[in-house]
Protein backbone atom coordinates (compact mmCIF):
# COMPACT_ATOMS: atom_id res chain seq x y z
CA UNK A 1 0.00 0.00 0.00
CA UNK A 2 1.14 3.54 -0.83
CA UNK A 3 -0.29 6.66 0.81
CA UNK A 4 -0.70 10.30 -0.16
CA UNK A 5 -2.23 13.19 1.76
CA UNK A 6 -3.21 16.14 -0.43
CA UNK A 7 -4.87 19.43 0.47
CA UNK A 8 -6.87 21.00 -2.38
CA UNK A 9 -6.74 24.76 -2.69
CA UNK A 10 -10.41 24.91 -3.63
CA UNK A 11 -13.83 23.76 -2.49
CA UNK A 12 -14.20 20.05 -3.22
CA UNK A 13 -17.23 17.77 -3.19
CA UNK A 14 -15.53 14.38 -3.37
CA UNK A 15 -18.67 12.42 -4.20
CA UNK A 16 -19.90 14.82 -6.89
CA UNK A 17 -16.53 14.89 -8.65
CA UNK A 18 -16.03 11.12 -8.68
CA UNK A 19 -19.63 10.01 -9.26
CA UNK A 20 -19.38 10.05 -13.10
CA UNK A 21 -16.85 7.20 -12.82
CA UNK A 22 -19.42 4.89 -11.20
CA UNK A 23 -21.71 2.83 -13.42
CA UNK A 24 -24.72 1.94 -11.30
CA UNK A 25 -24.99 0.65 -7.77
CA UNK A 26 -23.38 -2.71 -8.55
CA UNK A 27 -20.34 -1.41 -10.45
CA UNK A 28 -17.54 -3.91 -9.66
CA UNK A 29 -14.88 -1.26 -10.35
CA UNK A 30 -16.25 1.51 -8.08
CA UNK A 31 -17.54 1.52 -4.52
CA UNK A 32 -18.62 4.01 -1.87
CA UNK A 33 -18.58 3.03 1.79
CA UNK A 34 -21.06 4.18 4.44
CA UNK A 35 -18.21 6.15 6.01
CA UNK A 36 -17.71 8.26 2.89
CA UNK A 37 -14.67 6.55 1.39
CA UNK A 38 -14.62 5.97 -2.37
CA UNK A 39 -12.65 3.15 -4.01
CA UNK A 40 -11.97 2.66 -7.70
CA UNK A 41 -10.01 0.06 -9.64
CA UNK A 42 -8.20 0.90 -12.84
CA UNK A 43 -5.80 -0.16 -15.54
CA UNK A 44 -2.69 2.04 -15.62
CA UNK A 45 0.49 2.07 -17.75
CA UNK A 46 2.23 0.29 -14.86
CA UNK A 47 -0.48 -2.33 -14.37
CA UNK A 48 -3.68 -2.79 -12.34
CA UNK A 49 -4.28 -0.64 -9.30
CA UNK A 50 -6.86 0.37 -6.72
CA UNK A 51 -7.29 3.84 -5.28
CA UNK A 52 -9.18 4.68 -2.09
CA UNK A 53 -9.91 8.28 -1.10
CA UNK A 54 -11.50 9.90 1.95
CA UNK A 55 -11.89 13.49 3.10
CA UNK A 56 -10.52 14.32 6.55
CA UNK A 57 -11.02 17.96 7.42
CA UNK A 58 -9.39 19.97 4.66
CA UNK A 59 -7.20 17.08 3.48
CA UNK A 60 -7.80 14.26 1.04
CA UNK A 61 -6.31 11.03 2.34
CA UNK A 62 -5.52 8.55 -0.45
CA UNK A 63 -4.31 4.96 -0.34
CA UNK A 64 -3.39 2.87 -3.37
CA UNK A 65 -2.52 -0.76 -4.01
CA UNK A 66 -1.01 -2.77 -6.82
CA UNK A 67 1.36 -2.09 -9.68
CA UNK A 68 -0.57 1.05 -10.62
CA UNK A 69 -0.49 2.57 -7.13
CA UNK A 70 2.09 5.26 -7.85
CA UNK A 71 0.36 6.28 -11.08
CA UNK A 72 -2.99 6.61 -9.33
CA UNK A 73 -1.57 8.65 -6.46
CA UNK A 74 0.32 10.94 -8.82
CA UNK A 75 -2.90 11.59 -10.75
CA UNK A 76 -4.98 12.26 -7.62
CA UNK A 77 -5.13 16.08 -7.93
CA UNK A 78 -6.29 15.99 -11.56
CA UNK A 79 -8.75 13.20 -10.74
CA UNK A 80 -10.32 15.53 -8.18
CA UNK A 81 -10.43 18.55 -10.45
CA UNK A 82 -7.19 20.41 -9.73
CA UNK A 83 -6.66 21.07 -13.46
CA UNK A 84 -10.26 22.21 -13.97
CA UNK A 85 -10.55 25.95 -14.69
CA UNK A 86 -13.99 27.52 -14.35
CA UNK A 87 -12.77 31.10 -13.93
CA UNK A 88 -14.33 32.25 -17.22
CA UNK A 89 -17.65 30.48 -16.68
CA UNK A 90 -20.71 32.78 -16.69
CA UNK A 91 -24.15 31.59 -15.56
CA UNK A 92 -26.68 32.74 -18.16
CA UNK A 93 -29.68 31.20 -16.38
CA UNK A 94 -30.84 31.57 -12.80
CA UNK A 95 -31.03 27.82 -12.25
CA UNK A 96 -27.38 27.40 -13.32
CA UNK A 97 -26.30 30.31 -11.11
CA UNK A 98 -28.16 28.86 -8.12
CA UNK A 99 -26.69 25.36 -8.61
CA UNK A 100 -23.22 26.84 -8.87
CA UNK A 101 -23.75 28.83 -5.69
CA UNK A 102 -25.01 25.77 -3.80
CA UNK A 103 -22.30 23.42 -5.09
CA UNK A 104 -18.95 25.23 -5.22
CA UNK A 105 -17.20 21.87 -4.90
CA UNK A 106 -18.62 20.46 -8.15
CA UNK A 107 -15.56 20.28 -10.38
CA UNK A 108 -14.73 18.31 -13.53
CA UNK A 109 -12.24 15.57 -12.73
CA UNK A 110 -9.79 13.92 -15.13
CA UNK A 111 -8.89 10.25 -14.87
CA UNK A 112 -6.12 10.78 -17.42
CA UNK A 113 -6.88 7.44 -19.08
CA UNK A 114 -9.19 6.63 -21.99
CA UNK A 115 -9.62 2.85 -22.04
CA UNK A 116 -11.39 2.24 -18.73
CA UNK A 117 -14.05 4.88 -19.47
CA UNK A 118 -14.35 3.97 -23.14
CA UNK A 119 -15.64 0.44 -22.53
CA UNK A 120 -18.67 1.36 -20.40
CA UNK A 121 -19.43 4.34 -22.66
CA UNK A 122 -19.71 2.04 -25.67
CA UNK A 123 -21.79 -0.43 -23.68
CA UNK A 124 -24.26 2.37 -22.86
CA UNK A 125 -24.96 3.11 -26.53
CA UNK A 126 -28.67 2.87 -27.42
CA UNK A 127 -29.67 0.66 -24.50
CA UNK A 128 -31.01 1.37 -21.03
CA UNK A 129 -28.62 1.99 -18.18
CA UNK A 130 -29.80 -1.23 -16.56
CA UNK A 131 -28.83 -3.24 -19.66
CA UNK A 132 -25.45 -1.56 -20.03
CA UNK A 133 -24.53 -1.93 -16.37
CA UNK A 134 -25.45 -5.61 -16.44
CA UNK A 135 -23.08 -6.11 -19.40
CA UNK A 136 -20.37 -4.10 -17.65
CA UNK A 137 -20.62 -6.25 -14.54
CA UNK A 138 -20.51 -9.45 -16.57
CA UNK A 139 -17.45 -8.40 -18.57
CA UNK A 140 -15.55 -7.17 -15.52
CA UNK A 141 -16.24 -10.30 -13.49
CA UNK A 142 -15.41 -12.70 -16.30
CA UNK A 143 -12.60 -10.92 -18.16
CA UNK A 144 -11.27 -8.33 -15.75
CA UNK A 145 -8.88 -9.10 -12.91
CA UNK A 146 -9.39 -9.07 -9.17
CA UNK A 147 -8.24 -5.64 -8.01
CA UNK A 148 -5.43 -5.36 -5.46
CA UNK A 149 -6.26 -4.06 -2.00
CA UNK A 150 -9.09 -4.60 0.48
CA UNK A 151 -12.03 -3.16 -1.48
CA UNK A 152 -13.00 -6.39 -3.30
CA UNK A 153 -13.25 -4.73 -6.68
CA UNK A 154 -12.44 -5.82 -10.22
CA UNK A 155 -10.13 -4.06 -12.66
CA UNK A 156 -11.89 -3.58 -16.04
CA UNK A 157 -10.87 -5.94 -18.85
CA UNK A 158 -7.67 -4.80 -20.52
CA UNK A 159 -7.67 -4.45 -24.35
CA UNK A 160 -5.99 -7.82 -24.91
CA UNK A 161 -8.47 -9.59 -22.63
CA UNK A 162 -11.39 -7.96 -24.42
CA UNK A 163 -10.09 -9.06 -27.83
CA UNK A 164 -9.98 -12.65 -26.56
CA UNK A 165 -13.75 -12.78 -25.94
CA UNK A 166 -15.52 -15.07 -28.37
CA UNK A 167 -18.95 -14.56 -29.89
CA UNK A 168 -20.98 -16.66 -27.49
CA UNK A 169 -19.39 -14.94 -24.48
CA UNK A 170 -20.32 -11.52 -25.91
CA UNK A 171 -23.81 -12.90 -26.37
CA UNK A 172 -23.90 -14.12 -22.78
CA UNK A 173 -22.88 -10.64 -21.62
CA UNK A 174 -25.79 -9.13 -23.57
CA UNK A 175 -23.62 -7.14 -26.01
CA UNK A 176 -24.94 -6.86 -29.56
CA UNK A 177 -22.75 -6.99 -32.67
CA UNK A 178 -22.57 -3.20 -33.24
CA UNK A 179 -21.21 -2.43 -29.76
CA UNK A 180 -18.99 -5.50 -29.96
CA UNK A 181 -17.34 -4.27 -33.18
CA UNK A 182 -16.77 -0.81 -31.70
CA UNK A 183 -15.11 -2.27 -28.62
CA UNK A 184 -12.87 -4.62 -30.59
CA UNK A 185 -11.92 -1.82 -32.98
CA UNK A 186 -10.97 0.39 -30.03
CA UNK A 187 -9.06 -2.43 -28.32
CA UNK A 188 -6.91 -2.94 -31.41
CA UNK A 189 -5.61 0.65 -31.20
CA UNK A 190 -6.09 1.26 -27.48
CA UNK A 191 -2.57 2.57 -26.92
CA UNK A 192 -2.99 5.18 -29.64
CA UNK A 193 -6.38 6.23 -28.29
CA UNK A 194 -4.79 7.20 -24.98
CA UNK A 195 -3.33 10.20 -26.82
CA UNK A 196 -6.82 11.71 -26.87
CA UNK A 197 -6.42 12.53 -23.16
CA UNK A 198 -3.28 14.49 -24.05
CA UNK A 199 -4.83 16.32 -27.01
CA UNK A 200 -8.01 17.15 -25.08
CA UNK A 201 -10.91 19.23 -26.38
CA UNK A 202 -12.37 18.83 -29.86
CA UNK A 203 -9.11 17.35 -31.16
CA UNK A 204 -9.17 14.59 -28.57
CA UNK A 205 -12.81 13.81 -29.30
CA UNK A 206 -12.06 13.71 -33.04
CA UNK A 207 -9.35 11.11 -32.45
CA UNK A 208 -11.82 8.91 -30.57
CA UNK A 209 -14.34 9.23 -33.40
CA UNK A 210 -11.93 7.67 -35.86
CA UNK A 211 -13.08 4.32 -34.44
CA UNK A 212 -16.18 3.08 -36.30
CA UNK A 213 -19.02 2.95 -33.81
CA UNK A 214 -17.75 5.83 -31.65
CA UNK A 215 -19.80 8.91 -32.46
CA UNK A 216 -20.50 12.29 -30.92
CA UNK A 217 -22.32 10.91 -27.86
CA UNK A 218 -19.74 8.25 -26.99
CA UNK A 219 -16.76 10.55 -27.56
CA UNK A 220 -18.35 13.14 -25.26
CA UNK A 221 -19.00 10.58 -22.53
CA UNK A 222 -15.36 9.50 -22.66
CA UNK A 223 -14.02 13.06 -22.79
CA UNK A 224 -16.05 14.12 -19.76
CA UNK A 225 -14.30 11.51 -17.64
CA UNK A 226 -10.86 11.04 -19.21
CA UNK A 227 -9.90 14.72 -19.32
CA UNK A 228 -12.78 16.59 -17.68
CA UNK A 229 -13.76 18.22 -20.98
CA UNK A 230 -15.90 21.26 -20.04
CA UNK A 231 -17.48 21.54 -23.49
CA UNK A 232 -18.20 17.88 -24.33
CA UNK A 233 -22.01 17.66 -24.33
CA UNK A 234 -23.62 14.25 -24.84
CA UNK A 235 -25.71 15.17 -27.86
CA UNK A 236 -27.90 12.23 -28.86
CA UNK A 237 -28.71 11.21 -25.31
CA UNK A 238 -32.19 9.84 -24.64
CA UNK A 239 -32.81 12.18 -21.68
CA UNK A 240 -30.33 15.07 -21.49
CA UNK A 241 -31.81 17.41 -24.12
CA UNK A 242 -35.29 17.08 -22.64
CA UNK A 243 -34.05 17.70 -19.12
CA UNK A 244 -31.93 20.71 -20.13
CA UNK A 245 -34.84 22.21 -22.05
CA UNK A 246 -37.28 21.66 -19.21
CA UNK A 247 -34.88 23.16 -16.65
CA UNK A 248 -34.11 26.26 -18.71
CA UNK A 249 -37.41 26.94 -20.49
CA UNK A 250 -40.06 24.83 -18.75
CA UNK A 251 -40.51 22.50 -21.72
CA UNK A 252 -38.42 19.67 -23.21
CA UNK A 253 -36.38 20.31 -26.35
CA UNK A 254 -34.53 18.13 -28.84
CA UNK A 255 -30.79 18.19 -29.55
CA UNK A 256 -31.14 21.18 -31.87
CA UNK A 257 -32.96 23.08 -29.16
CA UNK A 258 -30.37 22.14 -26.56
CA UNK A 259 -27.59 23.26 -28.90
CA UNK A 260 -29.19 26.71 -29.10
CA UNK A 261 -29.84 26.95 -25.35
CA UNK A 262 -26.28 26.01 -24.46
CA UNK A 263 -24.59 28.16 -27.13
CA UNK A 264 -23.89 31.07 -24.73
CA UNK A 265 -21.96 28.70 -22.47
CA UNK A 266 -19.39 27.62 -25.09
CA UNK A 267 -16.65 26.55 -24.53
CA UNK A 268 -18.00 25.29 -21.19
CA UNK A 269 -21.34 23.82 -22.20
CA UNK A 270 -20.85 20.54 -20.37
CA UNK A 271 -20.18 22.42 -17.16
CA UNK A 272 -23.58 24.07 -17.53
CA UNK A 273 -25.17 20.64 -18.07
CA UNK A 274 -23.52 19.33 -14.88
CA UNK A 275 -24.99 22.22 -12.89
CA UNK A 276 -28.41 21.59 -14.41
CA UNK A 277 -28.17 17.90 -13.50
CA UNK A 278 -27.06 18.86 -9.99
CA UNK A 279 -30.18 21.00 -9.64
CA UNK A 280 -32.22 17.79 -9.97
CA UNK A 281 -34.87 19.16 -12.35
CA UNK A 282 -35.98 16.62 -14.95
CA UNK A 283 -38.71 16.59 -17.54
CA UNK A 284 -41.98 14.85 -16.55
CA UNK A 285 -42.09 11.22 -17.63
CA UNK A 286 -45.39 10.86 -19.43
CA UNK A 287 -44.58 8.27 -22.08
CA UNK A 288 -43.96 4.54 -21.72
CA UNK A 289 -40.61 3.52 -20.32
CA UNK A 290 -38.00 2.17 -22.71
CA UNK A 291 -38.09 -1.59 -22.28
CA UNK A 292 -34.77 -3.34 -21.72
CA UNK A 293 -33.78 -5.93 -24.30
CA UNK A 294 -32.10 -9.11 -23.18
CA UNK A 295 -29.68 -9.96 -26.00
CA UNK A 296 -28.81 -13.19 -24.22
CA UNK A 297 -32.26 -14.51 -25.12
CA UNK A 298 -31.99 -13.66 -28.82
Amino acid sequence: MSVRVWRPGFALDLGAVLSPLGRGGGDPTFRRTPGGAIFLAANTPAGPGTLGVTRTGGDVHAEAWGEGADFLLEGLPDLLGASDDDSDFVSHHDIVAEARRRMPGLRLGSSGRVWDVLVPAVLEQKVTGKEAWRSWRELCHRFGTVAPGPARLYVPPAPRALMSINDWEWHRAGVDSARRRALIGAAQVATRLERAAELKGAEGRALLRKIPGIGVWTAAEIAQRAWGDPDAVSFGDFHIAGNVGYALTGKPVDDEGMFALLAPYAPQRQRAVRYIEAAGIVKPRRGPRFSPRDYRAI
